[in-house]
């Protein structure tokens, strides 16, 4: 089968006039559907205030059901990262009989002590104290170091600062596992979008080329996890994820998630940044209750052999993270699935060198997040020409990933907004109607309620905070707890600002055809 559809990046990329046309068409209906819900809102509230005010009530006692629901997911996510962090992964596989490891991987492993761990670092200008806090967290865990594979990928773009600063933590770890390579990605190559993902391309395939197949290693035997710069893993993360490898049902049909907690520097993030930092860690709590949703982001792992069938990353897109889970299951015809390993890694929360930066790199991290709502043109495009790919699973993924990005950026506006303007912009006589009078206080009432669930997210952030990936308690002071949980209130009128509008702008940019460059989030450190 022809598989051209799988290296597409944009409309553009397509020389079929038809083809780009339809690709072009998928590009811009996301973008289309939110501003039109937007627009189609605020005309009802003035011409048929009577239905906007009844759409309204529905609407929010919808998200109210669906705010329980998904702290009950939330809270079970966890308990079951708490139990997960407690398990002796190591003495797990050590008890681990070979009738157990998956038959996909037989006969090249027979043993757990036959699987190598990758580990890609896609570097830009991190500082030698982020990427050596990255490499003491990877060394202090506890995966046999003999199996592990630490490669550094500088950007040649970036100057010779970051080739020096990865020199030195070659001195500092090299020796301290199996290999250690460096490499550095050139700049301006022909069909890549710099960044990330180009970055991971290249870099895994140096890895390939100058370790894996120098050495014979099987590539079933071998798990690639890419890691933002700054990722500080867990102690058993390894062994946890190689477990998870060697005894699910299709291991190299899989991508295997962690979840994400920006906690490296949270006590020195601005209360804004730490909101999003605990929102996005919630988040991906949740989504782990929710596996047949769940793809890759951000830090994930998966089995090397994957990444060669697909000629490794894109290097043309900017979410890459998500990007090569669909790229997956595009080459798989659709069997392809993320395992939920809920065990958590730590990464940095948004830090500038002064507060009104940080919140413009909060803008900007949004929207190159929501920016993956181009992810739907590519996976609906390329189902279309995968045949293979069953129906129904066209059609679910499909609309998840509309839906979940119209309602990333609808809902806060249509929330917390929209309560109000029936009554604005209705005219005086629905404003005397008693759906009127009430309809304010009705939405007021509802979002009361909704701040239990806010309260149920400030003691979780709590218990979450003290300890970190090293097993240190962080130093806090009685003083900063109320703060920690006060910070939380302002949770609904951040969301509209920071959220709605940056998913917006996101698809205004697709919609437009203006498509964004890799924006490369600045990591600052107060200590």
């Amino acid at each position: 089968m022809n598989k051209d559809y799988m290296t597409i990046g944009t409309a553009r990329d397509l020389k079929n006039a038809k083809d780009r046309a339809f690709f072009r068409f998928l590009e811009i209906l996301p973008g289309f559907l939110s501003w039109t819900t937007l627009v189609v809102a605020i005309l009802a509230c003035w011409l048929k205030p009577y239905f906007a005010a009844i759409f309204i009530i529905f609407f929010v006692l919808y998200w109210f059901f669906r705010t329980i629901y998904f702290s009950f997911h939330l809270r079970a996510t966890y308990q079951k990262t708490e139990k997960q962090k407690k398990v002796d992964w190591l003495g797990k596989l050590n008890q681990l009989p070979t009738k157990s490891i998956s038959p996909c991987l037989k006969p090249s492993v027979e043993t757990w002590k036959d699987v190598y761990h990758l580990i890609v670092l896609p570097m830009y200008d991190e500082s030698l104290v982020i990427l050596r806090e990255t490499l003491k967290a990877i060394e202090k865990s506890d995966y046999p170091k003999d199996k592990m594979i630490i490669v550094l990928g500088c950007e040649q773009r970036a100057g010779e600062k970051p080739l020096e600063t990865a020199k030195k933590i070659q001195q500092e770890f090299g020796k301290k596992f199996f290999k250690f390579l460096i490499t550095q990605h050139p700049a301006d190559l022909v069909g890549e979008i710099a960044g990330k993902g180009s970055n991971d391309a290249w870099t895994s395939r140096k890895a390939k080329e100058l370790i894996i197949d120098p050495l014979k290693i099987p590539y079933e035997n071998v798990i690639v996890s890419s890691f933002d710069a700054d990722t500080v893993v867990f102690p058993k993360y390894f062994s946890c994820l190689t477990w998870h490898y060697l005894t699910c049902e299709k291991p190299l049909n899989s991508s295997f998630q962690p979840i994400p907690l920006f906690l490296n520097n949270m006590m020195e993030a601005p209360f804004i940044s730490r909101i999003f930092s605990f929102s996005a860690s919630f988040w991906q709590m949740m989504c782990q209750e929710r596996p047949e949703k769940l793809h890759s982001f951000s830090s994930h792992s998966m089995g090397f052999k994957q990444l060669v069938d697909v000629d490794f990353r894109q290097a043309n897109i900017i979410s890459d993270d998500s990007r090569i889970f669909w790229q997956c299951f595009l080459e798989y015809d659709g069997d392809y699935r993320t395992i939920p390993l809920y065990y958590p890694i730590s990464m940095d929360a948004n830090l500038a060198k002064t507060f009104l930066r940080t919140l413009k790199n909060i803008y900007k991290q949004q929207k190159r997040w929501a920016y993956g709502v181009g992810d739907f043109a590519y996976f609906v495009f390329g189902s279309t020409k995968n045949k293979k790919v069953p129906f129904f699973k066209k059609l679910n993924f499909a609309f998840i990933m509309l839906e979940g990005h119209w309602s990333w950026a609808t809902t806060p506006i249509m929330i917390f907004l929209l309560g109000w303007l029936p009554i604005i912009l209705g005219g005086e006589q629905f404003s005397q109607t008693l759906i009127a009078y009430n309809l304010p206080f009705f939405v007021r009432n509802i979002l009361t309620l909704a701040m239990f669930g806010l309260i149920s997210s400030a003691y979780l952030s709590i218990l979450m905070l003290p300890t970190s990936p090293f097993g240190d308690k962080k130093q806090i002071s009685k003083r900063q707890y109320p703060i920690l949980v006060l910070q939380w209130l302002l949770l609904p009128m951040i969301m509209v600002i920071f959220t709605a509008l940056p998913a917006l702008d996101a698809q205004m940019r697709w919609m437009l055809g203006k498509y964004m460059g890799f924006w490369v989030t600045e990591k600052s450190r107060k200590k």
